[in-house]
């Protein structure tokens, strides 16, 4: 997952760059070992493009940062926030296809 052109934020930049973003950011917690999450990579990658200027992607690795996610209260992953204004407006926990990832984001950005 390395050569992701997501973002991938850590505890020590998830506040600036999700909590006190201008916008609305949708946050994967994702973890290497996670098969569905290596699954969903490739969508997210073609999501950010699609919905560049209304949402921003970015990746949080909870094995490399268990303390954020514990603070998100995320038990499962894939887990996919959306936050506006600093809280979670959306959530969407476990693997999606394509069509159904693009619903939900289109109507949680709504």
């Amino acid at each position: 997952m390395s050569d992701s052109t997501l973002l991938h934020v850590t505890e020590d930049t998830f506040d600036k760059e999700v909590l006190q973003a201008d916008g609305p950011v949708l946050v994967d917690f994702w973890a290497s070992w996670c098969q569905p999450c290596l699954k969903m990579a490739p969508v997210l990658e073609e999501l950010a493009e699609e919905f560049a200027g209304k949402v921003k992607i970015v990746k949080l690795d909870i094995d490399a940062n268990p303390a954020a996610a514990m603070r998100f209260g995320v038990i499962s992953i894939p887990t996919l926030n959306l936050y506006r204004d600093g809280d979670v407006a959306h959530s969407i926990v476990g693997a999606r296809p394509k069509p159904a990832l693009v619903a939900e984001l289109t109507t949680a950005l709504a």
